[in-house]
């Protein structure tokens, strides 16, 4: 481990250098991955049509040893409009490890998100990283993600708006799902919308739910369907969900929620939260 009692933590930002470094932290502690490309970083830290980035970094020197960034974005709560961040992509050089820099970072980050109007800080955490953050970063763990096969895809929403949800607009979706990293198939129904992405397995795409008329259809569907998340708007069980057992999961997916100021909710109430992988970027 090498201690750098000096460290600068300095403001995330989306300019080349700053994208070319984060890619290759991401890179080294991660494994290579299309989602790690300094094209897409620059999609989902600069373009976002809700802000870029919020977020900090550890630099000793001129050497990036530790990363942690927020992606704004916007929540319907309980009818109202919020704004608010999506906790992302968070590394530290493991010459660095044990020296509590996630947490410094993180901290710096949600003091500025809160200054700057953000209502809340949300994400999807796996087994070793959601103690951390509800022990050191005071945040509430709403529920683990269902996780499992759909013999059917639903046809609308059979239930009102879910209390808490991503406010999927068309130029939010637009930018969404102009990924660089993946490849979506768009399906519209009665009331709703099905968006897929290509997974790991053959021939399985990972599926979600917004409503009809946000964007325009295209793109493969794939045969069967993956879903990931929480949608009390849809009856899961009435369309052959298969739950995958926990021993096929690599972790555990858990929805944790921090309210940063108003007018966000204090809690999330799982059964009246909607959650999938659009909001949260597995694909």
């Amino acid at each position: 481990m090498t201690t750098a009692p000096n460290l600068q933590i300095r403001a995330s930002g989306v300019t080349a250098e700053q994208l070319d470094a984060y890619s290759a932290l991401l890179g080294k502690v991660f494994g290579d991955a299309p989602k790690f490309t300094r094209e897409a970083l620059a999609w989902r830290y600069r373009d976002n049509p809700d802000g870029q980035v919020v977020g900090f970094d550890a630099w000793d020197g001129e050497r990036l040893v530790a990363h942690y960034v927020t992606c704004p974005t916007t929540a319907r709560i309980g009818g109202a409009s919020v704004r608010g961040l999506l906790s992302l992509n968070t590394a530290t050089d493991p010459d660095y490890a044990g020296q509590g820099l996630f947490t410094r970072l993180a901290q710096a980050t949600y003091a500025a998100g809160a200054d700057a109007g953000h209502g809340f800080v949300m994400g999807v955490a796996n087994a070793n990283s959601t103690p951390g953050f509800l022990k050191k970063l005071d945040f509430q763990l709403v529920a683990p993600l269902e996780a499992g096969l759909l013999l059917r895809r639903p046809q609308r929403f059979e239930a009102a708006a879910a209390d808490f949800r991503i406010d999927w607009t068309p130029r939010r979706l637009a930018w969404r799902l102009a990924n660089p990293a993946s490849a979506y198939g768009v399906r519209d129904r009665d009331g709703l919308t099905v968006i897929s992405a290509p997974t790991h397995l053959p021939l399985v795409t990972c599926v979600g739910f917004v409503s009809e008329g946000l964007v325009e259809p295209g793109g493969a569907a794939g045969l069967a369907s993956l879903f990931i998340g929480l949608e009390p708007r849809v009856n899961l069980a009435a369309l052959g969900f298969l739950r995958l057992p926990q021993r096929l999961r690599p972790s555990p997916l858990n929805l944790i929620y921090r309210r940063l100021g108003d007018p966000a909710l204090e809690s999330l109430d799982p059964t009246d939260t909607a959650i999938g992988f659009l909001d949260f970027d597995p694909y």
